[in-house]
């Protein structure tokens, strides 16, 4: 969402469903995983809105639905797609939103190639190096960008380089930069270069038929489903798109978003009330993960790390990071601000603010990178701060291995997880392929305590941060995250001080002094909270992002952030009841941007200003006030006319149109098609996930060109797809899920005897036709294997896996929920333990919702005799570490 619209985030909230007049959810279930939110789905359909829910699966939300459309796990592209070709093929699109607010109108350049001319990849593929290079996507007019953060570097280095790294997630508060010029247009969309004829051609070949036979969705189905969407968006109405995981744990994880992403912008659903596309985060502060951020090419605010090439100072950072057009383009105000929280007084115009005291990346660093640097000895050390990768990551085995070749693990949880104990009770000290005393990594345990027992905030679904206030003091040693880093970095800067080594300098400059208050010496969150608000030089609280300045004269932990302590007041605190304000609910908690409730809302009025229609009024200009009003704070320089021009020098802000609605973006416009910002593509494009029975009926290319694969590994061998010798022997797919009743990797909840009762065992889901064909009984038992790993599970024989026609034969489907591991009160094998290492180029994100598997009745092998099952069925597939590796 962040190359289509210019943000990451939710472009709503969970609230403004109720608003919706369609719903379609599909990558999620809803009803079972965010059950709390579920309720204004439910307001929704109480007021007449339809509700349509896509999934393998038949689930509660299903049950709900007005349609529930089953389709193959892994073919979400090709449905959507689909959809987009009704859209456009029957001109069901909003025309009047289109045009002056998507880049529908603007010219590609003459050597771009699409899919259609390539049999399945675009123009610039290196097939050498499994990267693009974006040149001939660019549009015409326009000089070549250069690839983020990589400007002193020749093309081909850098196209190197930040594959190697990835800048997916960069986008998550201001879109990719593109280059300097200005596009050509044609406004009645039919030079067949203008991104609306490329759309068309694209998605031409996304038929009822090619659906029906790609996904095993029934040619009246899907077309039911493309009515329903089509007649509740428009000017009176709004439809919206509710997803989670479901879709993003692909190969192609973004590219599905993106598609929903087109089709919202075509459909005019955008910016206004009941529409949206609604990013439902499985965690109380999943957003607030990537906004502060642990991701490791982020820094607070999706200002990109700085790569390890030379020559690059502040100026030139800012310089390439920046773009010309839109909010984005006041990089240096971001970025100065966060050196000022950082180091402070240290920070200083003449040594650049500490620019240089910033971590430089050197490729990609993602989990899964790291285990395989634990393999190889390159990474030595490691801290486990609220995950459980040795059963909650894919492939666990993997994440195993490498903890036993560390010198040290340090894991900080509630309980005695599986990453704490596996070097005495894991799957290879059973197997024997490992040994306890063979094993050296030092493992320390550190018992951390609840969010009951500590103050802080959550960033939730919908970017609003929310205060939890601590109920009671943490029993015995437990202490919070907060405590833990806080105490290590004065402890570390103690033993430091006094050092002449330049080494360390970054950390004694840290501004490390926040006050301390109760017998444990907690730190006061609400100091943290007021730190990444941000101040100005005189120390008073900031009030917006844009008070920032790159003078050095304000400080700021996180630009999009800034706002959050207004006033010295903490606004996550507030809690007004509903009753007591508007429908918005703006004094209950704090939103970014600006404490906005729906982004890019200057879409939701026409190009004058005025709303599309009375029923779906949200934000307006007031023209006696001079000033853009509404229900909500616009998403829009605020006293800017809608017939607003900007001189053709103009930088920035100051260059943003009273027509650009989408103020993060380069050009203010929403992205039907990507110039620039992603790794695999300018438009989605139907592949096959890594694994698949299928050859995929679209084009000659089988799966993601530019999917990210790890150096080979015996513990991660792929299997082979479609009509390649040995696909048959893992005939089934397979994908994964979450219940109600636990907790992702089942730290929190199996340990909790009432929720253990409730869902006592790992279990599998087949359908009955399956389950006569491999002869499993319901309540007994299944063994599961793939290219990788073998496990057992409980059969649960139910009509909600229902057989698919894909490409003209039955498929069987197989759901495996994720939660278990070998401790806790409820225990069974990891569905994990099946996923191989294929990730999403952009955001490094697993394929966790599509695999091949086999199933058998039975339990699975003891001891050696479960490796020894796995390497027969990969003798019989004939797999080898190139199996599935090609282009």
């Amino acid at each position: 969402m962040g190359t289509s619209f210019g943000r990451g985030g939710a472009t709503t909230f969970q609230q403004d469903l109720q608003n919706s007049d369609c719903i379609v959810i599909q990558g999620s279930n809803m009803a079972e995983c965010h059950p709390v939110g579920f309720q204004w789905v439910m307001e929704a359909k109480a007021r007449g809105a339809k509700l349509i829910h896509v999934d393998p699966r038949f689930t509660r939300t299903s049950a709900l639905a007005d349609a529930h459309v089953p389709l193959r796990a892994g073919s979400d592209i090709a449905f959507l797609g689909g959809i987009i070709n009704y859209v456009l093929g029957n001109e069901k699109y909003f025309r009047d939103y289109v045009v002056p607010y998507t880049n529908a109108s603007v010219i590609l350049s003459e050597d771009f190639r699409d899919t259609e001319d390539l049999d399945g990849v675009f123009s610039g593929l290196n097939p050498d190096k499994r990267s693009y290079d974006h040149t001939t996507w660019q549009y015409e007019g326009m000089e070549v960008q250069a690839a983020s953060g990589q400007r002193d570097m020749e093309y081909e280095e850098r196209v190197e380089a930040v594959a190697e790294s990835g800048r997916g997630e960069a986008h998550g508060s201001g879109g990719a930069a593109i280059g300097e010029g200005d596009p050509e247009r044609d406004p009645t969309l039919e030079h067949p270069r203008c991104v609306f004829q490329v759309l068309k051609r694209h998605y031409a070949r996304y038929t009822p038929e090619m659906v029906e036979r790609i996904c095993g969705v029934p040619r009246d189905r899907f077309l039911q489903v493309c009515e329903m969407l089509t007649e509740n968006s428009g000017r009176d109405r709004t439809s919206a798109f509710v997803y989670a995981v479901g879709w993003t744990q692909h190969t192609v994880g973004v590219q599905y978003i993106r598609t929903a992403a087109i089709l919202q912008s075509l459909l005019g659903n955008i910016g206004r009330p009941g529409g949206g596309i609604m990013a439902l985060r499985g965690h109380a502060s999943i957003q607030g993960s990537t906004d502060i951020p642990t991701l490791f090419n982020l820094l607070p605010g999706y200002i990109p790390m700085p790569h390890a090439h030379t020559n690059e100072d502040l100026d030139a950072f800012v310089q390439g990071e920046s773009a010309k057009k839109g909010f984005w383009g006041n990089m240096r105000a971001y970025t100065v601000s966060l050196l000022k929280s950082y180091w402070g007084d240290a920070a200083t115009e003449d040594n650049d603010y500490c620019f240089d005291y910033l971590p430089r990346l050197t490729g990609s660093h993602s989990t899964y990178e790291t285990a395989m640097a634990q393999i190889e000895g390159t990474c030595e050390g490691y801290f486990l701060m609220g995950e459980n990768p040795a059963v909650g990551s894919a492939n666990a085995k993997i994440q195993r291995l490498g903890m036993a070749n560390l010198d040290w693990l340090v894991v900080r949880d509630f309980s005695q997880i599986e990453s704490a104990t596996w070097w005495k009770d894991g799957p290879e000290i059973e197997s024997g392929e490992m040994r306890t005393e063979d094993i050296g990594t030092e493992v320390f345990f550190m018992p951390a305590a609840a969010h009951t027992e500590k103050d802080g905030s959550f960033t939730n679904t919908q970017r609003m941060l929310q205060w939890h206030h601590k109920a009671v003091e943490p029993a015995g040693d437990a202490r919070s995250e907060l405590w833990f880093m806080y105490h290590l970095g004065r402890i570390i800067r103690r033993k430091l001080a006094g050092s002449a080594d330049e080494m360390d300098r970054p950390l004694l400059d840290l501004t490390w002094d926040y006050p301390t208050h109760g017998p444990l010496d907690e730190p006061d969150a609400e100091a943290v909270l007021a730190e990444i608000n941000g101040h100005d030089a005189d120390g008073n609280p900031l009030s917006s992002y844009t008070e920032l300045k790159g003078d050095g004269s304000t400080s700021c932990g996180c630009w999009i952030y800034c706002g959050c302590y207004a006033g010295g007041e903490n606004q996550p605190a507030r809690r007004k009841p509903g009753k007591d304000q508007h429908w918005v609910a703006p004094e209950w908690g704090w939103a970014w941007p600006s404490n906005r409730r729906i982004l890019y809302n200057r879409a939701s009025a026409d190009p004058d200003g005025k709303p599309w229609s009375e029923r779906k009024a949200y934000v307006w200009w007031d023209a006696e006030e001079g000033k853009w009003t509404g229900h909500d704070v616009p998403d829009f320089i605020a006293d800017r006319p809608p017939d607003y021009e900007p001189p053709t020098d103009a930088t920035g802000p100051d260059a943003l149109a009273g027509t650009d609605p989408f103020i993060m973006q380069a050009d203010g416009k929403a992205w039907l098609y990507v110039p620039a910002g992603l790794m695999d593509g300018p438009l989605p494009t139907h592949y096959e996930p890594q694994e698949s029975p299928f050859t995929n009926p679209l084009y000659k290319q089988q799966r993601n060109p530019v999917r990210q694969l790890l150096a080979p590994h015996p513990g991660n061998r792929y299997g082979p797809s479609g009509a390649e010798p040995g696909a048959d022997v893992y005939p089934f797919v397979a994908t994964t899920y979450r219940l109600t009743e636990h907790h992702t990797a089942g730290g929190m909840s199996r340990w909790q005897p009432y929720l253990a009762e409730l869902q006592p065992e790992f279990f599998c889901e087949v359908g009955p036709e399956l389950a006569a064909e491999r002869r499993l009984e319901n309540g007994g038992w299944a063994t599961i294997v793939s290219a990788r790993a073998v496990v057992e599970a409980r059969v649960l024989v139910t009509e909600r896996m229902r057989p698919l026609t894909v490409d003209g034969r039955t498929i069987h489907q197989v759901g495996l929920p994720y939660h278990w591991g070998p401790n806790g009160y409820s225990t069974g094998d990891a569905a994990n333990e099946l996923l191989h290492l294929s990730l999403d180029p952009n955001t490094h994100i697993q394929e966790a919702k599509a695999l091949t598997v086999d199933i058998r009745a039975g339990r699975r092998p003891r001891g050696a005799a479960a490796g020894a099952l796995v390497r027969e069925y990969q003798e019989r597939a004939g797999i080898t570490d190139e199996t599935g590796t090609e282009v």
